[in-house]
């Protein structure tokens, strides 16, 4: 064998032998205990003052209306921010404000029209998602099976069996068999996504509904408009 080839397979040997290593810097035995993970973010969550949010829906899901809706929430159950509803198959941008038990909706004439809370609730009520006993951190508190299956970027992902009367009330159904997925800020551990499989029902294929959650904290203002 000449010198050249001997180097090759040299280099080769050394390149199998760093990418076995490569792959066991962080075995899946390193990664913290789901369970762990679930109730730190539940505490976490739980402190949570106010924070940004984003709501996509992607599919078909039945009696599912919001296609996707961002804007601000506080602790206390306020909030505002815009939606993206279907309408007998046309899609509508609203904007809306939460206080207390109203909900002001912003109407195709630029107004707004007010509303009982459980009227608006129908189709899509983030108030409760800052709630330590009815959002986030209660998803998390009755989650079921949570296992952490990787690493990604700064957030652990762990995948969970959501209570099925919980998770109504941080996405916009009432399915059942939904399957969830959240991530979890390694340092905060803060929920910063959370993803959600929806399967099919009533001639709908179903589909996934994904949440994401940033400016955690971050004072905000809602009033009446």
């Amino acid at each position: 064998m000449s010198r050249t080839l001997r180097a090759v397979a040299a280099l080769s040997i050394i390149a199998l032998l760093a990418g076995g290593c490569s792959k066991k810097e962080q075995p899946q035995g390193d990664l913290p205990n789901g369970a762990t993970l679930m109730a730190e973010a539940d505490k976490a969550m739980s402190g949570v003052t106010s924070a940004h949010f984003t709501l996509d829906v992607a599919g078909e899901i039945a009696g599912v209306t919001v296609g996707k809706a961002e804007g601000d929430l506080t602790k206390e159950g306020s909030a505002k921010g815009t939606a993206q509803i279907a309408q007998a198959g046309v899609k509508v941008e609203t904007s809306f404000v939460i206080i207390g038990d109203s909900a002001y909706l912003k109407g195709p004439t630029g107004g707004y029209n007010k509303i009982p809370l459980a009227f608006a609730a129908a189709v899509y009520d983030p108030s409760a998602i800052l709630d330590p006993e009815r959002g986030v951190a209660k998803l998390l508190r009755t989650a079921k099976a949570p296992q952490t299956v990787a690493k990604e970027g700064d957030a652990y992902k762990v995948t969970f069996e959501p209570d099925p009367a919980e998770v109504q009330n941080v996405i916009p159904t009432k399915a059942t068999g939904i399957t969830g997925t959240v991530w979890i800020d390694a340092t905060t551990k803060k929920v910063v996504k959370g993803e959600f499989g929806v399967p099919g029902s009533d001639g709908k294929p179903g589909g996934t509904i994904v949440v994401t959650f940033s400016n955690f904290d971050v004072p905000v203002s809602i009033s009446a408009p």
